[in-house]
């Protein structure tokens, strides 16, 4: 088989994570906005009601999708099967969410927010779990899938922006035609499902799976099965690495509107500063890919990271003013995170060529299914320690800040995630499998395979 895709294919691939970027960003920015000052919800309930959803059935339905569809046997195929059962069921389900009746209260109001955020959790899972793991199943070409993630990343960066700056200037345009404040989200929310639905089902349709590559599913049991993913050496420390960049992200990203707000007093701009950095992600995904080819995808991520940890560590240093300078750290900043976005992301199929030299069985969805686990993971747990991290150095809402409050501002948006991230660089620098390693790999599975199949015949 032509282990090279063509360009039109890569883009139909890519195509699907504009869609899915969309909604998980118009979640992360506007969903606890809108159940408060739309919704008129308790944020302390929703809060909770949420909180219940991702230690409940949000905590082990990545990995429980991914057992599913490594075992699942459909002429269709046995990733693409979700994605068209699922892409309608997630465009619904966001409409759903954004669509809740004004003035809920008590056990009423966190149901609503429970079931509308467990509906679009499941589904999304449902339709991403798959999709990610369509990646090894459409290539084993070690660039050729660097190359693919990267397209694939450069649309995810782009659905990103797309709900970070349309949210609320489309419930705004909505809601001057006439409509209720209520009635103006419920559209908002049925127009990003509807992309999601279209950019899913365009997807699915315009690519295949390749049977060849598939290799055998997992004949242990679901828990066993994800239990023994952990005795894979790589996929251990790329997780490590994943989980500290990650954190670093999400507490920097957390932040960055207390800081710019309160250490900068540049509060109308923080829309601004975090457009400059996603958009110089989306502008060296490609180029981020092109150094993975010459010096392997760890020492490219730990080179991204490491550019990254620098521009958010003068941070720290910036004065107590408005300054341009801020610009200029979210650009460089920008650069080093590409590597975040593309290089893990096409590491991870090579980790499961891995695992399936280890066990016999090929086992994307329960690799895919756990790596979605961390990202959520992670997420919350930045989350939270940021929240800790401004309780303790005495942060209050919308007053001029303490010395001290200004001072746990910087130190979490910057020397911290700064030094975690540092962490991380050697795990990277020195990581076991490198181009020339992965191709032994994948000839010693093919040689496999062909004597298999002699043996059989």
């Amino acid at each position: 088989m032509d282990q090279k895709l063509s360009l039109g294919f890569k883009l139909k691939y890519g195509l699907a994570d504009l869609g899915f970027a969309l909604i998980t960003s118009a979640i992360q920015f506007f969903l606890l906005f809108y159940y408060t000052d739309v919704a008129g919800i308790d944020p302390a309930l929703a809060g909770l009601a949420l909180m219940v959803g991702k230690l409940t059935w949000d905590a082990f339905n990545d990995p429980l999708f991914g057992y599913w569809s490594d075992r699942t046997r459909a002429a269709f195929g046995r990733r693409r099967i979700f994605m068209v059962i699922g892409a309608v069921p997630l465009g619904l389900a966001a409409w759903i969410m954004f669509s809740l009746p004004q003035g809920l209260t008590g056990a009423a109001a966190f149901f609503a927010v429970l079931v509308s955020f467990l509906l679009v959790d499941t589904f999304h899972t449902m339709t991403t779990t798959p999709y990610y793991a369509l990646t090894p199943e459409l290539t084993r070409d070690y660039n050729e899938r660097a190359s693919l993630t990267s397209i694939r990343m450069i649309f995810s960066v782009l659905g990103y922006i797309l709900g970070a700056a349309l949210t609320t200037i489309l419930a705004s345009i909505f809601e001057s035609t006439g409509l209720s404040m209520q009635q103006a989200w419920s559209a908002t929310g049925a127009v990003f499902g509807l992309v999601a639905i279209t950019t899913t089902l365009i997807t699915t349709f315009s690519i295949k799976e390749h049977p060849e590559l598939a290799g055998e599913p997992s004949k242990l049991p679901a828990f066993k099965a994800v239990f023994t993913a952990f005795k894979n050496k790589p996929f251990i420390i790329l997780m490590i690495a994943f989980i500290l960049s990650s954190f670093s992200f999400t507490v920097l990203t957390a932040l960055v509107a207390y800081f710019i707000t309160y250490q900068l007093n540049m509060g109308d701009q923080v829309s601004y500063v975090l457009l400059v950095m996603l958009v110089m992600i989306g502008l060296f995904l490609v180029p981020a890919r092109m150094i993975s080819d010459r010096i392997n995808k760890g020492p490219t991520y730990a080179l991204g990271l490491f550019i990254a940890s620098l521009a958010v560590m003068t941070g720290f240093f910036l004065p107590h003013e408005p300054t341009p300078l801020i610009y200029l750290i979210a650009a460089v900043a920008g650069i080093g995170f590409s590597t975040q976005w593309v290089c893990p992301w096409s590491m991870l199929p090579d980790v499961v060529e891995y695992d399936e030299k280890m066990t016999g069985e090929r086992r994307e969805g329960i690799y895919y299914g756990l790596w979605a686990f961390l990202t959520k993971f992670t997420s919350a747990l930045g989350v939270a320690v940021s929240g800790w991290a401004l309780g303790l150095f005495g942060y209050v809402p919308n007053v001029e800040q303490t010395a001290q409050s200004l001072f746990g501002i910087r130190l979490f948006f910057s020397i911290v995630p700064a030094v975690v991230i540092l962490i991380s660089l050697p795990l990277l620098i020195w990581y076991p499998i490198t181009r020339l390693s992965h191709a032994a790999l994948v000839k010693e599975l093919a040689e496999k395979k062909a004597a298999s199949l002699q043996e059989v015949v």
